[in-house]
């Protein structure tokens, strides 16, 4: 692989090896992918194919002999795979990427150099957080570690852990202090290739309704030392934990929505096959007109989905002391967008969406796949509940107009960034919010268009959460807040995705040839007005008739939906 190859040239030549998804020959094609599912087992061919791929490069920053420098650029890898199969994205790769990402953040030069090696050289990594008594509450882990001279006694276990029964190492979150508090967690790295019998031993698999070649399962430690040092050990310093989770988990989830994209655009292409060749009633069913709203709204939802993805995993690089925020409404309303689509694309494929063989089973497929893929290390709550607590001061520091506007690089998607600096990004935004301030200007820039009415709904909105938000209840700012607290967040989160499609507009703009706003934008932007229950602008009839010409010609170019439109296999 050429170091000098951009993340997209990158994807492109893994959509190459993966080949054409309906060739029932290809050993990574939909039938073997299905197969696989079937067995509940990880495709064995993709996994090879990736070996040669050195896909774990992905996950190793460049300084240490890896390709990560941009969190977009795994991103649009990433998604390529996810668009093929979720299971394999997930079950060889991502896993890996969570895993390290706390020794990229905060390990010593020695366990960062070990972990390298490790993944760089086809090794697997587990990411040992949840426990089955807890969730995603890690402050309430029982898994305990005890340091001692050169050693850390393990005792106890970890329930749903993907790979850990397959993974060379893995990283825990274990409990060093009795006491209550932030202070009282640490990382462990463990090689899980020294442990005896004795030592360890792995619980039965869990079996899930998506995913269901990933191998979940469990752990129990019984007075288990473990070398600490050499590599491997407590990473970042006794009771660190908390610090490095909330900065790392920032980057993971900047970049998860981004490839479940890859998802949606195989679920979407599916059902637009089926609905051009299916014949209802003389006409095809893509004639019918609710069929055919159902396939533009989500060719629309889509695009807005990767245009906050694509933003949150930038923020990474360009505002990475906002991306706090930034990163949790992407966790939050990205998967939220797919799921959705997914629910009504799967009354245009009727009983098809259940069927688990024939032409159209891989809907089905990532129909199961998609929330298990998203829900992860930290679901919708847990998302909101971190931008929840930062909501006033947002209001106070930003809405009413005093943030500084977010620079044009984050909306350049195709753009060079600075390499990933873990050290950059902060537990808290301080209230400062460069997003929603590009609402603003893109009111400025609409006014008298076809986007204008839409403009001032979501910097009416804006205006409205200031009031709302900095009037929050003591009570209403924690993580105990009532609905009404996470209501407000759920809206924040969809003025921020109105406000990644329009810096995207004016900082890296795709008129059609007339001058216009390309469809999508008017359809996607009048969709997340109607959201939060304002009325979309009037006009949008014709919008939505030349977005669903330009799905049409992407379908017959096999180029992707989302904003990169790769070119793909087949």
């Amino acid at each position: 692989m050429n170091d000098r190859m951009t993340g997209l040239d990158r994807a492109g030549a893994l959509e190459t090896l993966l080949g054409d998804p309906h060739d029932d020959a290809n050993p990574y094609g939909y039938r073997a992918v299905l197969e696989a599912d079937e067995r509940g087992e990880i495709l064995a061919e993709g996994e090879r194919m990736l070996d040669g791929f050195v896909l774990n490069a992905e996950f190793v920053p460049r300084a240490l002999g890896g390709r990560l420098t941009q969190a977009d650029d795994m991103v649009r890898v990433l998604r390529t795979l996810f668009r093929r199969d979720i299971t394999l994205g997930l079950g060889y790769g991502v896993t890996n990427f969570i895993a390290s990402a706390g020794v990229w953040a905060a390990g010593s030069a020695e366990q960062r150099r070990w972990t390298a090696d490790l993944l760089l050289s086809g090794g697997k990594i587990a990411a040992g957080y949840n426990e089955l008594a807890h969730g995603n509450d890690f402050t309430r882990v029982e898994l305990r570690a005890v340091p001692g001279d050169g050693t850390v006694l393990l005792n106890g276990g970890k329930q749903v852990v993907n790979n850990l029964a397959r993974a060379d190492a893995a990283m825990f979150l274990a409990r060093t202090a009795d006491e209550a508090g932030a202070r009282s967690h640490s990382h462990v790295l463990v090689d899980m290739r020294d442990l005896s019998d004795e030592q360890r031993r792995y619980l039965p698999r869990f079996g899930t309704a998506g995913v269901r070649g990933c191998r979940i399962g469990g752990v129990e430690f019984t007075d288990c030392a473990v070398p600490d040092g050499g590599g491997v050990g407590v990473v970042g310093g006794v009771g660190q934990a908390m610090e490095t989770v909330l900065k790392a988990f920032q980057v993971t989830r900047g970049v998860l929505p981004g490839m479940a994209v890859g998802g949606g655009d195989a679920q979407l292409r599916t059902v637009l096959g089926f609905a051009l060749g299916r014949r209802l009633y003389g006409r095809t069913v893509a004639d019918l007109p609710h069929a055919r709203s159902v396939l533009t709204a989500a060719y629309a939802d889509l695009l807005t989905a990767d245009c906050l993805a694509m933003a949150a995993a930038r923020a990474l690089h360009v505002l990475p002391a906002q991306t706090s925020v930034y990163t949790a409404a992407a966790k939050y309303l990205v998967p939220k967008m797919l799921q959705e689509s997914s629910h009504r694309l799967a009354t245009v494929l009727g009983a098809r969406s259940y069927l688990r063989d024939g032409p159209h089973a891989i809907f089905q497929k990532v129909f199961r796949d998609l929330p298990a893929a998203t829900f992860g290390h930290a679901n919708s709550t847990v998302c909101l509940a971190t931008i929840i607590p930062q909501l006033p001061q947002l209001a106070r520091k930003s809405w009413g107009g005093g943030a500084e506007e977010a620079p044009a690089e984050l909306f350049r998607f195709a753009s060079e960034l600075p390499e990933l600096d873990f050290g950059a990004l902060e537990m808290n935004a301080r209230g400062a919010d460069g997003l929603s301030a590009v609402l603003r200007s893109a009111a400025r820039a609409a006014a008298g268009g076809p986007l204008a009415a839409l403009c001032e709904a979501f910097v009416a909105e804006l205006a409205d959460l200031t009031v709302r938000c900095a009037d929050l209840r003591p009570k209403d700012r924690t993580v105990t807040a009532g609905p009404e607290a996470f209501a407000l967040a759920d809206r924040f989160t969809v003025v921020l995705a109105a406000a990644s499609c329009l810096g995207h507009w004016l900082h890296d703009p795709a008129p059609e040839s007339d001058g216009r706003p390309p469809a999508w934008l008017v359809v996607g932007l009048s969709r997340l007005a109607a959201r939060l229950g304002r009325t979309p602008a009037a006009g949008t009839g014709g919008a939505e008739e030349r977005a669903w010409t330009e799905l049409l010609d992407r379908y017959e170019d096999r180029r992707a939906f989302d904003l990169s439109a790769l070119r793909l296999a087949g």
